[in-house]
């Protein structure tokens, strides 16, 4: 595979600078430029020159990766790639193209429409004339809408091109099936601590001097970058800006620089992500896992009200009558934050976090209601037994509405033990409490009154 370069398109990672070929030119034409200078952005200076320079994804690009083993057959398939801002999809693209042998052409599904991707096919199929592939890289490929989608389908399937598309949504929301079947996801990860300190020593290689950062200055703008490398090495850009003798703490750089703002939509794949942390945190009992996705929602932007609605389902779906406590809680701090609004009113939904983090456990009435709309639609449109039926008319007295109703209260223990599931199907036993919390109570309710039920019936 050959190793040529393309010189277009925007910044990206993060390498050493390096001697690049323009590969856009005809076939067999070579233009090569020097080191990028100084002026260029220090992300776009740290682009790197191969894969191996690549950081943070080496479950794709290490010896044992997925795409260094495609790259090793000597095959290169149509790909997604999904991960977040600043984790190197359109490097990655660029230097699979490369690696390739393949003519590299990038669009952005922001600023194309279909004449322009008729005009990029059109030209892959000359190169192809010539024995040269396109690799199309589609930045944002689910901003596309699903027609759109489409088009890819006859010039991937053919080999016009080799589609490599980037997004930072779910791809199993955001593209089509049509679309997906015909291409390998690649999950990119965001940058951790390792990956990011590695592009600060690369940032400083290149600067020559060591950024002025105590050590736990230097934590902090790794942590300030949240897993985003670009944004990373352009704090750095204003870190090494900075007169040499003054030395930042993590006090004195967050009073500097801005933190990375939180990647949150809130009708978006993130948003049902941290819901669902939050609630499976809330049914494994633990409060501070429940707290903390509770804050990074709430820090993400997210409206109170969704939350306060999600614990109160929670509250009758998980805890049920294990703490019957929990719903009219629920119910209230719903209420007050609706009275007091944010941020006061934020603190009675926390309260209900801790309260739905500590409660007993039980989906049993959950459970219950399920099986009796199943049992429900299964059995029909049969009668109440009539013994229970009221007889208001003499009509329906005589047709023997309501003979042999026994009133509970009148009845020893306050229980008559008769059967109030219709004539023609058994009794069903739909809840079963749990011996945890106030079920456990409910629990030996039952029982007893079975047991009574039975001696009454026999």
């Amino acid at each position: 595979m050959a190793g040529r370069r393309d010189e277009r398109g925007s910044g990206d990672l993060f390498g050493d600078p390096a001697v690049r070929e323009v590969r856009d030119a005809p076939p067999g034409a070579r233009r090569v430029r020097s080191a990028p200078p100084r002026t260029q952005p220090l992300a776009d200076r740290l682009r790197p020159a191969s894969l191996d320079e690549v950081v943070g994804q080496d479950h794709l690009l290490g010896p044992e990766g997925a795409l260094r083993r495609m790259l090793d057959r000597g095959t290169l398939a149509s790909l997604i790639l999904w991960g977040g801002p600043g984790v190197g999809k359109t490097t990655i693209a660029r230097l699979l193209a490369d690696a390739a042998g393949l003519r590299f052409v990038q669009i952005s599904a922001v600023f194309s429409g279909v004449a322009d991707l008729k005009r990029v096919f059109d030209d892959a199929r000359q190169w192809a004339g010539t024995g040269r592939g396109t690799l199309l890289f589609v930045d944002e490929i689910h901003r596309f809408n699903r027609a759109q989608q489409d088009g890819f389908l006859p010039v991937v399937e053919d080999g016009t091109v080799v589609l490599v598309g980037a997004t930072t949504e779910n791809p199993s929301f955001a593209l089509n099936g049509a679309l997906l079947s015909r291409c390998q996801v690649m999950v990119l990860r965001r940058l951790d601590d390792e990956a990011l300190e590695r592009l600060l020593c690369r940032a400083e290689a290149e600067s020559g001097r060591p950024l002025p950062l105590t050590p736990d200055g230097r934590a902090t703008l790794r942590a300030m970058a949240d897993g985003d490398g670009r944004y990373l090495l352009n704090m750095v850009e204003q870190v090494l800006a900075l007169p040499d003798d003054r030395m930042l703490d993590a006090q004195g750089l967050s009073s500097l620089l801005a933190r990375r703002a939180v990647l949150y939509d809130k009708d978006r794949e993130e948003h049902y992500n941290l819901i669902s942390a939050l609630h499976k945190s809330l049914r494994g009992s633990d409060p501070d896992a429940a707290l903390y996705w509770f804050a990074r929602m709430l820090e993400g932007g997210e409206d109170p009200r969704f939350i306060a609605r999600r614990l109160t389902r929670f509250a009758a779906e998980d805890v049920g009558m294990a703490d019957p406590q929990a719903l009219p809680l629920a119910v209230a701090a719903w209420e007050t934050y609706e009275r007091l609004g944010s941020p006061e009113g934020e603190l009675a939904l926390a309260q209900l976090v801790v309260h739905l983090g500590t409660a007993p456990k039980s989906n049993a009435v959950y459970t219950a209601y399920k099986a009796a709309r199943r049992l429900a639609k299964a059995t029909g449109s049969l009668m109440p037994p009539a013994h229970i039926l009221n007889a208001p008319t003499g009509l329906m007295k005589e047709l023997g509405y309501g003979k042999g109703y026994e009133y509970d209260h009148d009845a020893e223990e306050g229980f008559s033990g008769q059967t109030y599931f219709p004539d023609e199907m058994r009794r069903e036993a739909l809840y079963s409490p749990t011996g945890r919390g106030f079920e456990a109570e409910i629990a030996r309710r039952l029982d007893r009154w079975a047991r009574l039920r039975e001696s009454r019936q026999s």
